[in-house]
C-alpha cells in the first residue's frame, strides 16, 4: 500500500478516540457568532503537516515566506488533504475520518466556526472546489465513489448532493487525487493503478455521473492531476512502467486522447503536477529522487524539457502549487530538508525554476503532505 495511503489507515483508530478542536486561540481566534471570516485578502500558502497533525500557515511576498502568527497549529487529527474556496473564504481540511472548516480571514489567519470545524463524516484522500465555489469533492478511501458535497458559500457548511460509483476494472485500486475542470463541466480522480475516472458534472444540480475510465494494461500508477485553464489538456503524474507526465487532449464527455509523444520522461516516481498561471509551462515533483521536472508546453500539447531541468528540491518532495501572482512555485517535502520550498521563475531564462528560499513547518520530522494555496 503506497505510503501516503497507509499512513493514513494505519493512524484511524488512534485518530478517532481523539476530539476534534471545536475552538482555539491564536491561529484559529474564536467567532463570535457566524462561521464567516470575512476572506483573506492576501498570498498565502498552507501546508498539512501529517506527522505533527498540524497546519502551517504562511504569507507569500518579495521572494519571502513569512509564519502567520502562531503557526503552526495543531488539529486533533492528522490532515490528509486540503483546499481553499476560490473567494478565499474558507479552508477544507480532511482527517482520517472527517472533512473540517476554517474561514479564512484577511491576515491569512484561521477562525474555528462557532459550532466547531467538522462538517462531514467522510474518509477522503483529495479534496477540491468547482469553480463557482458551490461545491466540494472528495476522493472517497474506502469506497469506489466520488463525494460531492453542496457548500453554504456564508457559513462553509457542508450538505451531502450524492456519491456516484465507478467501476474499477483493472490494477490496483488506489485513490489519489480528484480534479474539477476549470469550466465545471468535468471532474477527474486518479486511482494509482487502477486508471482514471472520468464524470461529467451538472453545476446547476450538483450532479456528477461516471462517464469513462482511463485503463492500462501494465503496472502503471496515476498519482496526480492537473488541468489547463481552457479545459482542453489533463497532465498525470504517473509512475511505474511508462512513467514520466502524461499528457491527453479532453473531449466531449471528458474522453481522453493521449497526445503525441505522451507520456513524457521525468524522474523517479512522479507524484505531483501543476501548470503556471500563463499556462505556458507544467512542473512535476518527483518524489523517488527529490527533483522537479519542468517542460514548455507546444502545440497539440507537446512537452520540452525546460532550461536547468530537473530541478534539486526537498526528499522525497510530494506536492506542488503555483501563488496567487503567479510568481512563485511552492514544493513540500514529506521526508523534510527542507520541508517547504519557494521558487521563482527565472527572469532571463523562460520557465527556468530559482531557488529562493524554504522553511521548515513543523518541529522535525513534520512530514508534510499536501499545499493549498489562495487564489
Amino acid at each position: 500500500m503506497p505510503w501516503r495511503v497507509a499512513k493514513m489507515w494505519a493512524r484511524v483508530m488512534a485518530v478517532a478516540t481523539l476530539p476534534f478542536l471545536a475552538g482555539c486561540t491564536g491561529f484559529f481566534p474564536p467567532v463570535n457568532g457566524g462561521g464567516g471570516g470575512g476572506g483573506s485578502t492576501g498570498n498565502y500558502v498552507y501546508v498539512a503537516n501529517a506527522n505533527r497533525s498540524s497546519i502551517s500557515g504562511f504569507s507569500i511576498g518579495a521572494g519571502k515566506l513569512t509564519k502567520v502568527a502562531n503557526s503552526p497549529l495543531p488539529l486533533g487529527y492528522t490532515p490528509v488533504a486540503m483546499a481553499v474556496t476560490p473567494s478565499n473564504s474558507f479552508l477544507y481540511v480532511a482527517g482520517p475520518l472527517s472533512i473540517n472548516v476554517y474561514a479564512m480571514n484577511a491576515n491569512g489567519s484561521l477562525t474555528v466556526p462557532t459550532n466547531g470545524s467538522t462538517v462531514a463524516s467522510a474518509t477522503v484522500v483529495s479534496l477540491d472546489v468547482s469553480p463557482d465555489g458551490k461545491w466540494l469533492f472528495g476522493l472517497d478511501g474506502f469506497q469506489q465513489v466520488l463525494d460531492v458535497y453542496a457548500i453554504n458559500t456564508s457559513t462553509g457548511g457542508l450538505a451531502a448532493v450524492g456519491n456516484p460509483q465507478y467501476p474499477v476494472t483493472t490494477g490496483a485500486w488506489v485513490p489519489r487525487m480528484v480534479r474539477v475542470s476549470p469550466n465545471g463541466a468535468l471532474v477527474f480522480a486518479a486511482l494509482g493503478t487502477a486508471g482514471d475516472a472520468v464524470f461529467t458534472f451538472n453545476s446547476t444540480t450538483g450532479v456528477a455521473t461516471w462517464s469513462q475510465s482511463l485503463t492500462f494494461n501494465t503496472p502503471t500508477s496515476d498519482n496526480a492531476l492537473a488541468i489547463d485553464s481552457n479545459s482542453a489538456y489533463l497532465y498525470v503524474a504517473r509512475s511505474g512502467v511508462g512513467p514520466g507526465v502524461a499528457v491527453y487532449s479532453i473531449g466531449t464527455g471528458g474522453k481522453l486522447t493521449p497526445v503525441t509523444g505522451s507520456p513524457f520522461a521525468a524522474g523517479t516516481q512522479t507524484y505531483s503536477v501543476v501548470l503556471n498561471k500563463a499556462g505556458t509551462d507544467v512542473y512535476a515533483a518527483n518524489r523517488g529522487d527529490s527533483t522537479i521536472s519542468g517542460y514548455a508546453i507546444g502545440a497539440g500539447g507537446l512537452l520540452t524539457p525546460l532550461a536547468g531541468s530537473p530541478y534539486k528540491s526537498g526528499l522525497q518532495v510530494t506536492s506542488l502549487g503555483i501563488d496567487s501572482s503567479g510568481k512563485y512555485l511552492l514544493a513540500a517535502a514529506n521526508g523534510g530538508t527542507p520541508d517547504l520550498t519557494m521558487y521563482g521563475f527565472d527572469a532571463t531564462t523562460p520557465g527556468r525554476l530559482d531557488s529562493l528560499t524554504s522553511a521548515s513547518t513543523d518541529t522535525a520530522p513534520s512530514n508534510p503532505v499536501a499545499v493549498a494555496l489562495t487564489h
